[in-house]
């Protein structure tokens, strides 16, 4: 077998994971469109993007979850995405799917309390954050 017929065989199976992978995250958001809609994550950004840095320098906070928001954060930033924000529906659904991945590992290792200890935003923001996690809102959201 040549080299070059394993690198295509290696390309070819990327391609379909990740083509398996956008269908997977395209079925979810047609299923699940109460969950939190991107619109109400685009206007938490600033407030969300402060949450992170807050609770990723809490001392308090376990060390792997802050690794993970600090990944986070690292994966926000960056200038290209897994799945390109122009795709209609899921453009702007795999950022979501993974804040609320990461923000329900963080929940699950540093507690609820944190989010709302570090929540600088509106309750309503709370709220919304609070459903992207997994968890109640907390009393005053």
């Amino acid at each position: 077998m040549h080299w070059w017929q394993i690198a295509l065989g290696v390309v070819g199976g990327v391609l379909l994971v990740y083509v398996v992978l956008l269908a997977l995250l395209w079925q979810y958001a047609r299923t699940h469109p109460d969950t939190v809609q991107a619109r109400d994550v685009l206007r938490l950004v600033p407030d969300l993007l402060r949450l992170l840095r807050s609770v990723a320098a809490d001392p308090t906070v376990p060390r792997r979850a802050r690794v993970g928001l600090v990944l986070l954060l690292a994966y926000l930033l960056m200038p290209f995405d897994l799945v390109p924000d122009m795709i209609p529906v899921i453009g702007y659904a795999d950022d979501v799917v993974i804040v609320a991945v990461v923000l329900r590992a963080v929940v699950r290792a540093a507690g609820p309390d944190a989010l709302a200890r570090h929540w600088s935003g509106t309750p309503q923001g709370l709220a919304v954050v609070a459903r992207l996690a997994g968890i109640a809102a907390p009393s005053g959201a």
